[in-house]
């Protein structure tokens, strides 16, 4: 068996001896020693570590480094020495020592190289401080490596700024939402940027016309965010996070209560409206037109769309999905030839009964029609 006890001719060897790889094998053997040391074989080999830390030979520094990443009881002063070294020997401390503190992963976040900010990003924890230093860092690399590690700790919002400033990124982009647990607000905000910049792209096209283009996106964002929740707290985020970012739109509304999402319908004229959920849910469903009425105009939404939001209420009451393959698709186009049948009641007349084409009409509707829905 070999002789692993640390003795005095172990440091007078270190001392001694020129050879980088005699030096580096003392490292190993010290180093590995380290947490079964007696108190005073432990403050010599710290003291060795000391001397260690200093050697002109990298491959002795990583030696070291090696050892030391996951020694809990390595001296603070050495563990921030190898990290501040190198990247060959800083990596593996960054990445794995927990004798380093929040402030002196953030200070070298701020302060190092990209190589080492990814490390520190790869960390199996990473406090929402540390996080946020990543993110404000710019750097796409370390970034990248922060949103793929579901250990990290994010602060409030911090998701959202990411997705905002990295959204565009290839990398980042589809990292974002491979996330589990992703917010449905982040969700959103990352379709918005990915739109924005397709949209760009689309419209240097001198095939398409702009407007095509921009009706295009909007049908795909908004049949996207109607997907991302499931649950009526979802719903709420979601609606004040597009609230708040003016992106609650008429439009989105009416394709909500067209494909048959009355929790996002609800809670979209609640909020408009500023009124609890459960208030606008008694208002929108009361029998006759007075309580529909009353919310539709608190919430300030265009004439133009109130019958065909209504129609969705009543509509809704009568139908359910079937269940069958496809049913959200059937559901919409019954949700819509009703619609049709409600405008047509008033003199109005479509050309198709496609809902995309419907929504692009709403805003154009004579004002005939808006008087007489007033009434």
């Amino acid at each position: 068996m070999v002789d692993d006890r640390l003795s005095e001719e172990d440091v007078a060897r270190l001392l001694a001896s020129p050879d980088g790889g005699t030096r580096a094998d003392i490292a190993d053997k010290v180093a590995a020693r380290h947490p079964r040391l007696s108190e005073s074989e432990r403050r010599m080999a710290e003291d060795i570590f000391r001397l260690m830390v200093k050697d002109a030979e990298v491959r002795v520094r990583q030696a070291l480094a090696r050892q030391l990443k996951e020694n809990p009881l390595v001296p603070h002063d050495v563990a921030i020495a190898l990290a501040r070294d190198v990247d060959a020997v800083a990596l593996p401390m960054l990445r794995y020592s927990e004798v380093l503190t929040d402030d002196d992963l953030i200070d070298i976040v701020r302060s190092q190289g990209s190589d080492k900010r990814a490390a520190v990003a790869s960390r199996a924890r990473v406090s929402a401080p540390v996080a946020e230093a990543v993110v404000e860092s710019c750097d796409e690399t370390a970034v990248a490596a922060l949103v793929a590690n579901q250990g990290v700790q994010f602060a409030e919002g911090m998701l959202e700024r990411v997705a905002e400033q990295f959204g565009a990124h290839d990398a980042i982009g589809g990292l974002l939402a491979e996330r589990r647990g992703l917010p449905v607000t982040v969700a959103e905000r990352l379709m918005t940027r990915v739109s924005e910049n397709i949209r760009n792209h689309l419209l240097r096209r001198r095939d398409l016309p702009p407007e095509v283009a921009s009706a295009l996106l909007v049908q795909a964002r908004e049949l996207a965010v109607l997907g991302l929740t499931n649950t009526e707290t979802d719903a709420v985020k979601l609606i004040e996070h597009l609230h708040r970012n003016r992106r609650l739109t008429p439009s989105i509304i009416l394709r909500a209560g067209c494909m048959g999402d009355q929790t996002f319908f609800e809670a979209a004229l609640a909020r408009l409206a500023d009124v609890p959920i459960e208030n606008a849910r008694r208002l929108i469903h009361e029998s006759g037109s007075r309580g529909f009425t009353a919310i539709f105009q608190k919430a300030g939404l265009p004439q133009a769309f109130f019958h065909a939001m209504r129609a969705t209420v009543d509509v809704s009451r009568d139908m359910q999905y079937d269940g069958e393959a496809r049913d959200r698709e059937r559901f919409s186009r019954r949700m819509i030839e009703r619609i049709l049948t409600q405008y047509g009641d008033l003199g109005v007349e479509f050309e198709t009964d496609d809902l995309e084409y419907l929504l692009g009409k709403m805003s154009q509707l004579p004002s005939a029609v808006s008087n007489r829905l007033d009434g």
